[in-house]
């Protein structure tokens, strides 16, 4: 008897922890961070898959999740006792806005672009000639300005 009222007891005190952490879905971009926040000291942080996140403890309440490639996983953690009191699912996505894909053919180049400027941003899928694509891309882009510079000096 005296047993059961232990079970019983140390499964609400974890469960309500693993259940409020588990519906709180981590959403990041690639190559972002995240803070976790434990309710209570953890000592083992497990990712179900290392390819799409990485975490990095701070300390035994906090810890950093990094978007690493595109995809769904999850992150448990147990605490000195091997017991879970944290358990939730990440998921990593493409960054929001600005972000331009460029095909030419076959290969695929991924800009960023802010105040009228568009950086090569490489991203898993890329061609491995970006450099090649940045070059034309900047003389493009110094065309267009001179172009526009003396379009303005004859108005």
């Amino acid at each position: 008897m005296h047993r059961a009222v232990f079970f019983v007891a140390t499964f609400f005190a974890v469960a309500p922890a693993y259940a409020a952490d588990k519906n709180n879905a981590v959403a990041l971009a690639l190559d972002e961070v995240h803070t976790l926040t434990f309710r209570t000291p953890v000592s083992t942080v497990y990712v179900g898959n290392p390819t799409i996140a990485d975490v990095t403890m701070i300390d035994a309440r906090h810890a950093f999740v990094q978007g690493k490639g595109y995809g769904r996983t999850n992150i448990m953690a147990l605490n000195r006792d091997n017991v879970m009191v944290f358990n939730t699912h990440v998921t990593v996505t493409g960054s929001e806005g600005g972000t331009v894909t460029l095909n030419r053919g076959a290969q695929r180049v991924t800009l960023n672009c802010a105040g009228g400027r568009c950086e090569p941003t490489p991203m898993p899928g890329d061609g491995k000639d970006t450099d090649a694509i940045r070059v034309q891309l900047t003389a493009h882009q110094s065309a267009a300005r001179t172009a526009a510079t003396l379009s303005e000096a004859k108005n």
